[in-house]
């Protein structure tokens, strides 16, 4: 007897390596699978402007990051002590003005330089509840915590969203000819305005992807995370404690999943060595005897040698053996 309906996808597609380098862009979940893959040591940049969830400020992101168009002083507000941005996550805010500046125009150089080579691009939709500054007419990023009277919250339709990420899609397709884009629908449920909103937000957000998938069919895709979440593993054991995000067992599933469709064999099985490898670099001996950290730290360089030997094309461990040697 079947007790679950498991969601099936194209298997070994071997169209994601560690040769290739990618960006992720979107909600939480972008974070979730970005810190899989950083653990498995993929050649991966997350969320150049903090974790974003309306389509209309990911399209933003993205024409700043083809553009490379830096934040200016102007841009930023002071509050809470800190100077913010409402195109950038407050993990950027800081409580000096320059810093501030300096510390969100370096993330932006980068991040162009890394969008106009890499080989995937993995956008993750998170709520079709857009905010606008009713002082400018703009949509934000994060509201970070300015008063809601400050705002006007609209619900993005289908036809809106459709045609700005296409028009986003067409520019970045010019920009980087060889560009993969991944789309997937995050499985985190935005409650704040009831499930009846989250509900029609969600369905509203697949269908433009799917209007997306279909009219840029030659260089899109869709990873059914949404349908895992919801259809497969369907169930509250599978959601984290505040019945919102999912789980750390929810989490490493998809990244199961998504492992199976996009790598072949080859990767998956490398994947395994460098997820054990990074966990031997996060463990720290807990012993005061000098003898056995030395010990410890050498065993963890030969590990990492003998990986780099092994897989000489994946482009971290040279960044890891540089922070070994140093040690």
């Amino acid at each position: 007897m079947d007790f679950r309906t498991t969601i099936h996808t194209t298997d070994n597609q071997g169209i994601m390596h560690h040769s290739d380098s990618y960006m992720m862009l979107g909600s939480c979940f972008s974070d979730n699978m970005g810190n899989k893959l950083r653990a498995a040591m993929v050649d991966v940049d997350v969320n150049p402007f903090g974790t974003i969830y309306n389509p209309y400020s990911i399209a933003t992101s993205l024409e700043r990051l083809m553009t490379g168009e830096s934040e200016r002083g102007i841009d930023l507000f002071e509050a809470g002590g800190v100077w913010n941005s409402y195109h950038f996550h407050s993990r950027y805010s800081l409580p000096d003005k320059q810093a501030t500046l300096e510390k969100m125009n370096a993330r932006i150089a980068a991040a162009h330089q890394r969008l106009a080579t890499c080989n995937t691009l993995i956008i993750t939709l998170g709520t079709a509840v857009v905010y606008r500054l009713k002082s400018t007419g703009e949509v934000v990023a994060n509201c970070h915590k300015v008063p809601q009277h400050h705002f006007t919250r609209t619900m993005a339709s289908v036809d809106e969203m459709t045609a700005t990420l296409g028009a986003t899609l067409e520019r970045l397709h010019a920009f980087n000819p060889g560009l993969r884009v991944i789309f997937t629908l995050s499985p985190i449920r935005h409650i704040a305005d009831g499930l009846q909103v989250n509900s029609l937000s969600k369905a509203s957000l697949r269908v433009t992807i799917d209007n997306l998938n279909r009219a840029y069919k030659d260089f899109t895709g869709y990873f059914p995370a949404y349908e895992i979440m919801l259809d497969d593993l369907r169930d509250y054991r599978f959601y984290a404690p505040d019945m919102v995000h999912p789980s750390e067992v929810a989490i490493e599933y998809m990244w199961q999943v998504f492992q199976a469709t996009y790598f072949d064999d080859a990767s998956t099985q490398a994947i395994a060595r460098c997820e054990r490898v990074t966990k031997r670099l996060n463990h720290r001996p807990m012993s005061s005897n000098r003898e056995v950290v030395e010990r410890f730290n050498a065993d963890t360089r030969s590990v990492v040698r003998n990986l780099a030997k092994e897989y000489p094309y994946i482009k971290r461990i040279k960044e890891i053996q540089n922070i070994l040697s140093v040690q």
